[in-house]
């Protein structure tokens, strides 16, 4: 059986004008990135926008297991097996992270023959879009210490600078450092720390930006420390805002590459669902939506995660209305949320079934609560067995969802045909009737809260004396009209990645909360979640490595 890696390297790549040219995209609206990748230039954004928009589809997920989901490949595949029935379909992904690249999870250009390409250039640098939010972030940084050592002249608390550096790779020892010692000249002795790339606010801030000018005035709002008398200091006030732009003009044009089967794909952005809000950008989104009659996108982890937060950050922020979702899971996953071990998980077991198909039975709850019509799709392995396969059916039938299954893994968009059909069923003859989880004008805690009793099935919210005093101090700074983006472990819908299946009787611990202006949402951290990851014992990049011809492999 050949590797991801393989399959992606053997293929047969057009050249990216040749692909555009199936959107009627000509060569003059595209800035080529080499042969095989291109950003949508201004001009052809703001030719399109007077264009009808197509049916928006969200392919998420149940909480992810060891077992694995699919989700990005079944997005792939869906979009392929549109193209193969004559559908004009398009992908919006977000583009993955070195870290977990390098790290534990991998890369994320699907798998199989549903993959986009190319392969290792998107897995690793692709456009430079992440080194651009990287150094913008870090721009900033230094900046605001600058600032300081210059006669700080806002008055800023260094006990109070919030404002973290970044870098896309794990790193746990950069997780909390101090800066500043040696010299006068060196700056202030301060604690400092990093966040990972895809957790910085600068990487929301792109991804939720409508186009350049509300990019800029996003960077504006930014908070990066609070001065003597308790008042945020901004980005802008210590003028950091147009250099930070500069280096970001580029990136916030969305990137065109292809699947394997030439369908057109807009990868761009790529906050993590479980720190951040987990979309990929507005601007692609909405581009896809004039250039295309259905657009794929998907969202990070589990619908717990990535979906609430499509659904109440992303479409509020970007006046969005998706037609459908498309909700991901395996036999295994289930099985795996059902008790059984990793390494059984190929033998037949019902009763393991039943009891882990809870874990979907909550996400379809969850999908519904939002008015989207919700279609499951299981991705078939080897091992299942028809008995396995025909429960999830008729539970799904129970519930009076759409089902198919799904082999795009091994099949490419043939294998995802029978998706496909009942996608475009379900948009046409079940009307959406979208409409977000909360109103933003709730006190903070009722946001929280409705988010934690609804989606996550807690019995109630738990806050540590420094969440309660921050958001009593964010409410007093006019902050509490935002939205909420819940950090918290993606293995499980509580904030205890142990407790599988659908955990009941359990609170939700929220340890700190803080701002983030600037993207347009309050972040509440709970449990023991991480903004920056840190290597396991075996990492991947141990397996990662380049030929004496440059060739790329172990990745994946």
């Amino acid at each position: 059986m050949k590797s991801d890696i393989q399959i992606a390297q053997e293929a047969e790549l057009l050249p990216i004008k040749d692909v555009a040219k199936k959107l009627g995209i000509s060569e003059d609206d595209l800035e080529l990135y080499g042969k095989y990748k291109a950003k949508l230039s201004d001009a052809y954004l703001e030719k399109i926008k007077s264009n009808k928009d197509g049916k928006l589809i969200l392919v998420t997920a149940i909480n992810p297991t060891p077992a694995g989901e699919g989700k990005t490949t079944t997005s792939i595949g869906l979009a392929q097996a549109f193209a193969k029935l004559d559908k004009k379909a398009i992908l919006a992904l977000r583009e993955p992270s070195l870290g977990p690249c390098f790290g534990i999870k991998g890369g994320a250009a699907g798998g199989g023959y549903s993959q986009v390409v190319p392969m290792e250039e998107l897995n690793l640098h692709f456009t430079g879009d992440f080194h651009a939010v990287t150094a913008a972030n870090n721009l900033l940084a230094a900046m605001l210490d600058n600032h300081i050592h210059q006669g700080n002249e806002k008055r800023i608390d260094t006990r109070c600078v919030v404002w973290k550096r970044c870098v896309d790779i794990n790193d746990r020892a950069l997780r909390n450092i101090v800066v500043g010692l040696g010299e006068k000249t060196d700056g202030f002795v301060r604690e400092d720390h990093f966040v990972i790339t895809v957790a910085s606010e600068i990487m929301a801030v792109l991804c939720l930006a409508s186009d350049l000018k509300d990019l800029k005035k996003r960077l504006e709002r930014i908070v990066v420390a609070y001065d003597l008398d308790g008042n945020p200091v901004t980005a802008k006030d210590i003028k950091a805002v147009g250099a930070m732009a500069a280096l970001l003009k580029d990136a916030i044009k969305p990137n065109l590459i292809q699947t394997l089967e030439h369908t057109p794909a807009l990868v761009h952005g790529g906050p993590f669902a479980n720190i951040a809000h987990g979309c990929n950008s507005v601007i692609a989104t909405k581009a896809a939506l004039k250039m295309a009659d259905y657009v794929i996108t998907e969202a990070g982890f589990g619908a717990d995660l990535g979906a609430e937060k499509f659904f109440d950050i992303k479409c509020r922020a970007a006046s969005l209305k998706p037609d459908a979702a498309v909700l991901v899971a395996t036999v295994r996953a289930l099985k795996y949320n059902g008790g059984v071990k990793k390494e059984d998980l190929g033998n037949e077991d019902l009763e393991a079934l039943k009891k882990g198909i809870v874990n979907l039975e909550k996400h379809i709850e969850n999908i519904r609560l939002y008015g989207v019509p919700v279609v499951v799709t299981l991705n078939e392995f080897s091992t299942d067995t028809k008995a396995e396969l025909d429960y999830v059916k008729e539970f799904c039938s129970k519930m009076g969802c759409e089902f198919a299954l799904s082999r795009v893994w091994e099949l490419g968009g043939e294998g995802g045909k029978e998706l496909a059909l009942k996608v475009i069923d379900t948009v046409n003859s079940s009307k959406a009737d979208f409409k977000p989880l909360y109103d933003t004008d709730l006190p903070i805690k009722e946001k929280i809260e409705s988010i934690a009793l609804n989606i996550y099935g807690a019995k109630g919210v738990v806050y540590s004396s420094k969440a309660l005093k921050q958001l009593s101090d964010l409410e007093r700074l006019g902050y509490g009209n935002l939205p909420v983006c819940i950090a918290k472990t993606q293995y499980s819908l509580s904030d205890d990645q142990t407790l599988l299946g659908r955990p009941e009787g359990f609170e939700i611990n929220v340890r700190e909360m803080y701002v983030s202006a600037g993207a347009g949402f309050i972040v509440a951290v709970t449990g023991n979640i991480m903004t920056m990851p840190g290597l396991s014992k075996n990492p991947a990049a141990y397996n990662i490595d380049v030929d004496d011809k440059g060739r790329i492999t172990g990745l994946f």
